[in-house]
């Protein structure tokens, strides 16, 4: 296994990047056929870096579990992409990108990693201008911005509410080209289920073809890892009810080290939980906090009545309402970064001011009457309206937020039964984006040598917490950008090896762990079902490794979760048998992986005594209820190595964070 080495290349932050490239070994365009390249995931990151790999001549094959790459949830994400173009003109650059995503992550993000992110920001627009994404533009035809959380310009490119969706159909548009011509070989609905090494590397993977049941052997030079994040480790998060965290589990107990765990975002604008057996949450988008006004009642008795369905927060008057983020955090507002503003929602319904009718209360408004009436004045001065009536007003206000955001509000009335036109949106934080993943280097190389990691699988780019927007830029980036190049310094030794045979002593015994496993699970005769048990540990998990967390709360965590653990693999029932499609069993398998994450996550928010970014502990707080850091003895990743079964036994790396390029100061958006 290799040391924990960055490779951070030398030189000033911004020829980085550059001077790595141009003294890369390369493979030539002639050897690129004798290579093979496996990868895991189909989303933005796995697709984007598919469809590149094999139109720079590569053999590809693309595993997803989904009957399509177009179902990859990268589909979900709403609001935008970032870029540092400046189209608006508002002192956006390179170097403010880098910046804020710094800051945004509370400083535990690597340097080198972030600039060249926001230094290939700019290339992803115009790849994807060129795919024909109908990002949204502006009257003149010029691509039009909108702000997000954690900064004071206007760098987010979008498609409506859809970006996420556009974006996907982009990469896979240009993945179709290349399985048309034969370069990518597709494996719709097949799950990875193990990594294997043949000589210190990674040599191919164990999958299961999810129709069939049949258990597959598959070779390549390298393995690329982009199964998305593991918010699901909660039961209740925004994440697709598939989306898991098996393949990145699988490598790290190979031997690649798991970065970060307990950093996990919560996203401040989700549909709150309206009861004890929802199964998935749903997101509003954080674009709708550049228009949307946060707030809840001033008086807790309106709070109480409006629970009670003796008010309506239509009636509530405006020196009556709590705009607390405004209050909280003037030069931001609305705009705070998505932890600030999910632990202010907290901290309010905490205190007894939360709106919402469920089992805990919690719930606070998003209300677009203000912009409603402000774009609508606008647009009656455009159209030369005078003495506007306050129906005309606002109709052309709603005319403009519907333009912006009228897929959103139409999910939003569709799922809740409200007009959020008129009746402000309820929402409360929720589970969403994981910043924690897989350890790689500066290359995107796990500890694993030829298995790379990308997007939300791995942990490079966001440090403790992840700005809005940055997702999909950071996925389109290590796909199309980064990997290519990086990936091909590994391959240049491989234009003589050959194809790698799947009949070895280590294919076989991966096959056989998989089978045995298979065969446990449909015969153990348990008496509670795999949701059961994924349930316990979302609870868990929730309440004691959530937004608000405690070394008494968290040792607690890391009991109870040993104990599910034990009753799962006693106590679990799996019907149905291996021959043919079997969701329960591909559940099995995944809520296994979420028991063990669930653990180390718990261990390592318990070992990282302060707060910062998505991990707050209430021991590690400002007077007034901040994060507070602790860049003395805390700057630094923690990377987890396996060491068998026992968790509590896994050993902790550190990579110490060093910033040449940026001042590292208590992160304030007041």
């Amino acid at each position: 296994m290799s040391k924990l080495d960055s490779k951070i290349p030398a030189g000033p932050l911004k020829d980085k990047w550059k001077h790595h490239k141009d003294h890369m070994n390369l493979v030539a365009p002639n050897n690129r056929d004798k290579i093979d390249i496996i990868v895991v995931g189909t989303g933005l990151a796995g697709g984007s870096a598919a469809a590149t790999l094999a139109e720079q001549g590569y053999n590809v094959k693309a595993f997803c579990y989904q009957d399509s790459p177009r179902r990859a949830h990268s589909i979900a994400a709403q609001g935008g992409i970032n870029a540092a173009k400046n189209y608006q003109g508002d002192g956006d650059s390179t170097y403010r990108l880098f910046y804020d995503t710094i800051k945004g992550g509370d400083y535990r993000a690597r340097e080198a990693n972030v600039y060249r992110l926001a230094e290939v920001s700019a290339n992803i627009i115009d790849q994807c201008v060129a795919q024909g994404v109908p990002f949204g533009r502006e009257y003149g035809g010029q691509l039009d911005n909108r702000s997000f959380g954690g900064v004071q310009v206007k760098r987010t490119f979008y498609a409506k509410g859809q970006t996420g969706q556009q974006l996907l159909l982009g990469a896979y548009s240009a993945m179709s080209r290349q399985i048309g011509k034969g370069r990518i070989k597709m494996y719709n609905r097949h799950e990875m289920m193990e990594l294997v090494i043949v000589d210190g590397k990674a040599r191919g993977i164990i999958a299961r073809n999810l129709v069939t049941g049949e258990i597959e052997r598959h070779s390549a030079h390298a393995v690329v890892i982009a199964s998305g994040g593991y918010g699901n480790v909660y039961f209740l998060s925004t994440n697709a009810m598939g989306s898991n965290v098996s393949a990145a589990w699988k490598i790290h107990k190979k031997g690649a080290y798991f970065a970060n765990p307990c950093y996990v975002q919560i996203h401040p604008t989700c549909i709150p939980v309206h009861g004890t057996q929802q199964s998935k949450l749903t997101l509003m988008s954080e674009s709708l906090r550049n228009s949307g006004r946060i707030w809840v009642p001033k008086k807790i008795e309106d709070s109480v009545a409006i629970r009670e369905g003796k008010l309506r927060p239509e009636n509530i008057k405006e020196e009556d309402r709590d705009y607390y983020l405004e209050r909280r955090y003037p030069a931001f507002g609305n705009l705070v970064p998505r932890d600030v503003a999910s632990r202010a929602g907290k901290e309010r319904c905490d205190a007894g001011f939360g709106i919402e009718n469920n089992d805990t209360k919690e719930g606070v408004y998003l209300d677009f009457s203000t912009e409603i009436m402000k774009k609508g004045k606008e647009a009656a001065i455009e159209k030369h309206i005078h003495n506007p009536t306050e129906q005309q007003i606002y109709d052309l206000g709603k005319a403009w937020v519907e333009e912006k955001y009228g897929n959103l509000f139409v999910m939003y009335e569709k799922i809740t039964a409200d007009d959020p036109y008129k009746t402000p949106m309820k929402i409360y934080p929720a589970v969403h984006y994981t910043m924690g993943g897989v350890w790689v280097d500066y290359n995107l190389q796990s500890t694993i040598p030829g298995c790379f990691v990308i997007g939300e699988a791995n942990f490079s780019d966001h440090g403790a917490n992840r700005l809005g927007a940055s997702a999909l830029m950071q996925g389109l980036a290590d796909g199309y950008f980064v990997l290519p190049y990086t990936i091909a310094d590994y391959l240049s030794a491989d234009i003589r090896t050959g194809a790698i045979p799947t009949d070895s002593n280590e294919f076989n015994q991966a096959e056989k762990e998989i089978k045995d496993k298979v065969d446990f699970f449909l015969n153990n005769k348990g008496f509670h079902s795999v949701d059961y048990f994924h349930k316990k540990l979302g609870h868990i998990m929730w309440n004691k490794v959530g937004m608000g967390r405690t070394p008494e709360g968290l040792r607690e965590a890391i009991t109870e979760i040993e104990q599910v653990k034990k009753d799962f693999w006693s106590d679990v029932k799996v019907p149905g048998d291996a021959d043919g499609m079997n969701t329960e069993l591909e559940k099995a398998f995944r809520v296994a992986d979420f028991i063990e994450l669930g653990q180390l996550m718990a261990i390592d928010a318990l070992h990282r005594n302060e707060s910062c970014g998505g991990h707050f502990r209430e021991d590690h707080a400002t007077p007034e209820g901040e994060a507070e850091r602790d860049d003395v003895n805390f700057k630094y990743v923690g990377a987890w190595e396996y060491q068998g079964d026992d968790i509590r036994n896994e050993v902790l790396h550190k990579e110490d964070l060093i910033y040449e390029n940026i001042e590292v100061k208590a992160r304030s958006y007041k």
